[in-house]
């Protein structure tokens, strides 16, 4: 596993050897930037699971969308998170994920959200190895913007 201070490779080294291609930073739905930095950290808006300019699906997780469909949303949102990351200040400068919250668009009764926003989390340490663990809130809500099915902000630390 990668420490959190220094990578024995680049971040997109890693994302190579997985095979996973950052996307274009998906552009904003509303009046905000994808992501800001303050000090040495960034802080990402919440990101949707858009895949080449269009929502994957819409629909509330625990009814027309499953608990898997909605992790592997989860994924592509924390795929867009860091391509914003990258876009401000390019991912090898992240020294590790501080944050995630996930926020799950769920259906009357719907209580695993955690296991949704496993989606990211996983991904983050398959990339990030050690410096992938950080702190996390899956919260589950009543609609996401668009309809969509799950929303993923990152809060990182830089080198």
């Amino acid at each position: 596993m990668t420490s959190p201070s220094a990578p024995a490779t680049s971040w997109h080294a890693r994302l190579a050897e997985l095979g996973i291609r950052l996307p274009p930073v998906a552009a904003p739905v509303a009046a905000y930037v994808p992501a800001v930095r303050t000090g040495s950290l960034v802080f990402t808006s919440g990101q949707l699971p858009f895949v080449d300019g269009g929502l994957r699906r819409t629909g509330k997780v625990g009814g027309s969308v499953d608990v898997e469909a909605a992790a592997a949303d989860a994924k592509v949102c924390a795929l867009n998170a860091l391509a914003a990351i990258d876009d401000l200040v390019g991912l090898d400068s992240v020294a590790r994920i501080v944050r995630v919250v996930g926020y799950v668009a769920s259906a009357e009764g719907f209580t695993g959200q955690p296991r949704v926003v496993n989606g990211a989390s996983e991904l983050l340490g398959k990339i990030f190895g050690d410096a992938g663990q950080h702190a996390r809130s899956a919260v589950g809500v009543a609609e996401l913007p668009l309809g969509a099915p799950v929303e993923v902000e990152l809060t990182v630390e830089l080198r």
